[in-house]
Parts: C-alpha cells; structure tokens; sequence
C-alpha cells in the first residue's frame, strides 16, 4: 500500500462528517484489504500519529477543545489524519493553520475534533479476520517533538491567534 493510497482510504468525506459516518466509511474501506494490506496501512496510520505528536499541535487541541490528557491527543491526532493529506501536513508546519477549517464536527454546540478508536479499526478488522493481532506499533514517543506549549491565555492568544480568534477562552 502507497502512502497515496492510505491518504485516500483515511480522509474524511465532507469537514463536518461526524464520527460514527467517519468511523464506518473507514470500516467498510478497509474490509476489502487482505490481511498484508491492512498491516501497511496499520503501519501508515502508526507513522502519522508519530509525526503528530508535537507540542504545538497538542497546544492547537488546548486551544479548540481543552484537550488535557494523552488520550484525547490521540483522539485528536486520528481527526488531523482525517483531515487529509494536505491539511494534516499544513498543521504538522503550522499548528495554528487549523483555525483556516471553515466547519468543524460539532456535539453539543462545541467544536468536537477527536476521533474515538479511528486508529483501532483497521486492527479490529484484522484480528476479527485472522485471530491475531497487527504488531504493536506506539503512536507516540516518550514525548512529544518541540516545546511544549504556554497554557496562559495571553501567549496562547501569541502563539495560536487565529484559533484563539475562532475558539475564545
């Protein structure tokens, strides 16, 4: 499997497409992989999940959503890989490119950028399929890349001004 090809098998259809759609438009994708398919493109999704893993981004989730806690970020790390190729790379160089997203998953009138177990499906088909589980592959390294974030609403507001703009706290 290309990295074009998993690009395409994991970009979200509309930017307001909610989970539950999202999750199983990714499901039914990938049911069609053979078993070596679904390893490259666990493999692909572990990979984009590392690259995620930096202070300015988590800094991106504090400002839209409060994210607070290793799991979440990792929530919020499969949304930016839903996003696509090409917004997933503008944020990886500017965290604060994120506030440039027109619409936004919304539950309960609030922006909603997590995706629950996103990264989990293409395991979940796998193990259902062959009994076994894909090789573990962390999502993140003992910690994330650059430095982490000012959590004080002035240097937020510095740091992240057009999603401080977009999502005032």
């Amino acid at each position: 499997m290309t990295i074009e090809q998993f690009w395409q098998l994991v970009s979200r259809t509309s930017a307001d497409q909610d989970q539950q759609s999202l999750s199983e438009v990714l499901r039914s994708k990938l049911s069609s992989l053979s078993a070596e398919e679904l390893t490259e493109f666990d493999k692909h999704f572990g990979q984009q999940m590392r690259r995620a893993y930096q202070w300015p981004l988590w800094g991106a989730a504090h400002v839209i959503a409060g994210c607070d806690s290793e799991y979440a970020f990792a929530e919020f790390r499969s949304f930016l890989i839903s996003l696509g190729q090409q917004r997933f790379e503008a944020a990886l160089v500017d965290a604060d490119s994120l506030g440039d997203i027109e619409v936004w998953p919304m539950v309960n009138g609030y922006a909603y950028p997590f995706v629950d177990e996103y990264d989990l499906i293409a395991g979940q088909i796998f193990e259902d399929r062959t009994g076994d589980e894909l090789p573990f592959i962390p999502s993140g390294h003992h910690q994330p890349a650059g430095k982490k974030f000012n959590d004080k609403p002035k240097q937020l507001k510095l740091t992240y001004p057009k999603l401080s703009q977009r999502f005032p706290f």
